[in-house]
């Protein structure tokens, strides 16, 4: 099978990454007789310094001519000074906006070779973590509208910011409904998180999901405030199979939910709108302190490309061999620096593709 894929290399230490990640997706399409064929895209902080735009609309075009997308990492200090319609990260909300990806999807689980790592107590880690967050991707206060005035204020001048949070109905209602069908392939458990005792977006937000759920009457469904489930997930995560929300919560709850997993460097993240073409990417940032040290942590990146596999190629198999990889070099003792512990065999980050490459 012939597969073209859009790759986005990042900035500061992420092109190190993605080229682990595809020496593995090569090593995939030689084991099972596929073809993958790369298009470099340009976008964040490397589009900035070549076109003066973090993500210019012929780069976007070659993404939706592509098969699926793999990201890096982008953004770091070089490109804070500038203003933020020009910043990296400004390229980030383009692509989700012009690829139509409102579902952004990210597993919190952990894996039992890392356990020790997590910050949490042993006994809650022993119960297990094991869930999935639904983060709606295009609306809410980060599409919203942004303005900055000046204001009088008791007789003197001074500036007001205002961002504005919006949702619709039928935004609430597609990512829903991706929530209830997730729901329906794992444990049938769905938690919907809102701010509806204050905010009026969240009270649209919990009667849409309501109705939806009367389509799903298989699946166990219940609300809860976003203070409240950023303290479950520290206090009980086993309680939770799938959450969904809205931008802005799932932004600052799926950082939180990773982190309880012992490491960001081990959590891939897949990004969807109505098509199997997709963005996948590392939950973490561009490392700019690690950049060009060959330690950074690949393996993120690498399942990114294994999600990528099973939910855009329709390629379980493939996706399975690469988990299945990376599990027995954990269990092998082999650990970048970020997952380190004693006893264990620290790789750079070259040195665990090598690993990874040797068990596929």
């Amino acid at each position: 099978m012939k597969k073209n894929i859009a790759l986005m290399r990042g900035d500061y230490s992420s092109p190190e990454i993605v080229a682990q990640a595809v020496r593995v997706l090569d090593k995939i399409a030689e084991k099972y007789g596929h073809e993958f064929v790369y298009t470099d895209i340009a976008m964040g902080g490397n589009a900035i310094d070549k076109y003066g735009d973090p993500f210019p609309d012929q780069e976007l075009e070659k993404c939706l001519a592509s098969d699926s997308v793999l990201l890096g990492a982008v953004g770091g200090p070089k490109w804070d000074h500038l203003p933020g319609d020009q910043r990296p990260e400004k390229g980030l909300l383009k692509m989700r906006g012009g690829m139509k990806l409102f579902a952004n999807t990210r597993p919190a689980k952990i894996w039992p070779q890392l356990a020790s790592a997590s910050p949490l107590k042993e006994e809650i880690v022993a119960k297990g973590i094991d869930f999935v967050v639904l983060r709606e991707l295009t609306g809410g206060i980060y599409f919203g509208e942004h303005r900055t005035e000046e204001t009088e204020c008791e007789g003197k001048t001074e500036k007001r910011s205002v961002d504005i949070m919006t949702y619709t109905e039928h935004e609430i209602e597609r990512i829903g409904r991706v929530a209830f069908e997730t729901a329906m392939k794992r444990g049938k458990k769905l938690c919907s998180v809102d701010k509806a005792n204050v905010l009026d977006s969240s009270r649209l937000w919990r009667s849409v999901m309501h109705r939806v759920k009367e389509d799903y009457p298989e699946v166990e469904y219940s609300d809860m405030l976003v203070d409240n489930c950023a303290m479950q997930i520290c206090r009980d995560p086993s309680q939770f199979d799938v959450i969904v929300t809205e931008n802005m919560f799932g932004d600052i709850l799926t950082d939180e939910a990773s982190e309880i997993t012992g490491s960001i460097g081990m959590v891939p993240s897949s990004s969807l709108g109505a098509t199997t073409c997709g963005v996948y990417e590392p939950i973490h940032g561009s490392a700019p302190d690690l950049a060009g040290k060959d330690i950074i942590n690949p393996i993120a990146c690498i399942l990114s490309a294994a999600m990528m596999l099973r939910y855009s190629f329709d390629m379980p198999a493939e996706a399975d061999d690469i988990e299945a990889a990376i599990s027995r070099v954990l269990d092998a003792g082999k650990r970048t620096a970020d997952i380190m512990s004693e006893g264990m065999e620290c790789l750079s980050c070259s040195g665990m593709g090598d690993a990874i490459l040797a068990e596929l």
